[in-house]
């Protein structure tokens, strides 16, 4: 090679590596510093972006001490936030409700506006939702992910299998999984229930989804238990540019996860695909036999494969019901026990409308919509403690919100437990447990009428089984109460801490007097 040629490529070098600098330096400085600025004359205060990992440090130190110290259960107030998200709770407290965090070089603006959720949450063409972390990736995709064609697809593909009557269909899968835990309740005066709820719940989503007992799914729990883990640890890295490529034994055991689940459930979706092809009717009386009927349904009116969903999508959604149909109605039931445990006053209540609809007899579907006290108390559990403590979107171009002109890059973020527990929406019993705020509807429960109470979400991306989750709470609740009286062990520890959802720390031990 002669010297001109060695002098071009030296050159050449030189021009991509300066670029690539530029590009990071635009990333990690540039670019954060430009949205500080902007965000400043917008009104809205606080830190000052610090290179490369933001707020992140202080967020993980907050978050340690938070968890290390239980809440007094003395105090009749359900005052979690700073326990829940102390980090959040500390800006909003030090700047106000107009304020923003740093997620690494990417700012967070909190919305606590009831009426800026609404629109938030309304429109979802305009604010999506963010790109998902590589590492979540590993554990939950599908339609909470989705955006644009492919979420409507999905969306419109399932929601056949969530409607009222299929529902009422999966009532007597549900009794049978409920009676389960109780039986083995009755041979213990005291334990920790909270292992039995989160068994429950796997098991519901077992037989009401894949037509099986959570004995046969247990290996799929155990992989998605194992990446929740994983997922949790690996947060402190994620700002770190290519960590989840590094061959790390977590990394690996996350990916080897992540294919094995993918493989299970493949598994099970190609035998039951083969039963709706061959006419095998009686196969689609789960979600997973109605998800596969209407896919293939929607594929014929049209057809051309490119309406239905692919297999990948498939699996993505049955990933999807194991992970959210389990911990979601986990943590709505456990919170609803504990409460009615610190609260026995509501507890008594419960017992004697339960009493006064279903007597000693077996529980029936239709029944359940007369059981008012346990759907209230319910709502509360969801109003102290939602199962998710916020949710977010993000904005993708220049945006109108309210009297904001919203940036391309901004995250907003929508702290619902912070809404949730707020004097302004909810008066001064906030934080008080109160069944009696939602006795004329969730409509109607706070001081406002715009979006101050949304556990499952909001507007066209509201939980598509929100239904399933309330009904399933509704009767565990009930036959809990049919059969016990409840009281906290002396060893319960109130920690609320949060996950994937929000649960107790160190479980809830409580004693059981059989009725």
């Amino acid at each position: 090679m002669d010297i001109t040629s060695t002098s071009f490529l030296s050159g050449f070098t030189t021009i991509v590596i300066a670029w690539l600098f530029m590009m990071v330096v635009e990333w990690v400085w540039l670019k954060p510093k430009k949205l500080e600025k902007w965000l400043r004359q917008q009104g809205f205060s606080g830190n000052s972006y610090r290179l490369f990992h933001g707020d992140m440090k202080e967020m993980s130190a907050m978050r340690k001490e938070a968890t290390a110290k239980p809440i007094n259960l003395s105090d009749s107030h359900h005052n979690i936030v700073p326990r829940i998200l102390p980090f959040v709770h500390h800006i909003i407290t030090k700047y106000g409700k107009k304020s923003f965090i740093w997620n690494g070089p990417t700012p967070s603006i909190s919305i606590t506006d009831p009426k800026m959720i609404r629109d938030i949450l309304l429109k979802n063409d305009i604010f999506p939702k963010p790109k998902t972390n590589p590492f979540a990736k590993l554990l939950v995709s599908g339609m909470v992910t989705y955006e644009g064609e492919q979420w409507f697809k999905v969306r419109k593909i399932a929601n056949p299998a969530f409607h009222h009557h299929k529902l009422k269909d999966m009532f007597p899968s549900i009794y049978r999984s409920c009676n389960d835990m109780i039986t083995k309740w009755n041979s213990h005066d005291e334990l920790d229930v909270w292992p039995y709820i989160q068994t429950l719940t796997a098991d519901v989503i077992s037989r009401t989804a894949f037509g099986s007992s959570y004995e046969d799914g247990r290996k799929i729990f155990e992989l998605i238990k194992q990446q929740i883990n994983h997922l949790t640890e690996n947060f402190q890295f994620v700002y770190i540019p290519g960590w989840r490529f590094l061959p790390t034994a977590r990394n690996r055991r996350m990916r080897s996860n992540y294919n094995e689940t993918r493989a299970l459930i493949k598994g099970i979706i190609k035998k039951r695909e083969e039963a709706v092809r061959v006419g095998e009717a009686s196969q689609n009386d789960d979600l997973l036999g109605m998800l596969i009927e209407s896919n293939y349904k929607e594929m014929q009116e049209h057809g051309n494969k490119e309406n239905g969903m692919s297999i990948e999508e498939v699996i993505d959604e049955c990933k999807l019901l194991y992970l959210a149909g389990q911990e979601t109605t986990a943590s709505l039931l456990i919170w609803a026990l504990i409460l009615l445990c610190i609260h026995p006053h509501w507890q008594a209540l419960a017992r004697e409308e339960v009493f006064q609809v279903f007597g000693n007899d077996k529980p029936k579907s239709d029944d359940l919509n007369h059981l008012k006290i346990v759907n209230n108390i319910l709502n509360e559990a969801l109003r102290l403690y939602p199962p998710a403590a916020f949710l977010t979107r993000t904005t993708n171009r220049q945006t109108k919100l309210g009297e904001m002109n919203l940036r391309p890059g901004i995250v907003l973020s929508m702290p619902l437990i912070v809404v949730h527990h707020d004097d302004e929406y909810w008066g001064d019993d906030a934080k008080e447990f109160n069944p009696d705020r939602f006795s004329q509807g969730v409509s109607k429960a706070s001081k406002n009428n715009e979006v101050s109470f949304f556990p499952f979400g909001w507007g066209p991306r509201i939980c598509i089984g929100q239904n399933l989750a309330l009904m399933e709470s509704k009767l565990a609740l009930a036959m809990i109460l049919q059969n016990f009286s409840l009281e906290l062990s002396p060893t319960y520890v109130h920690a609320p801490a949060r996950g994937i959802t929000i649960q107790p720390q160190f479980g809830a031990p409580l004693i059981l007097h059989k009725i």
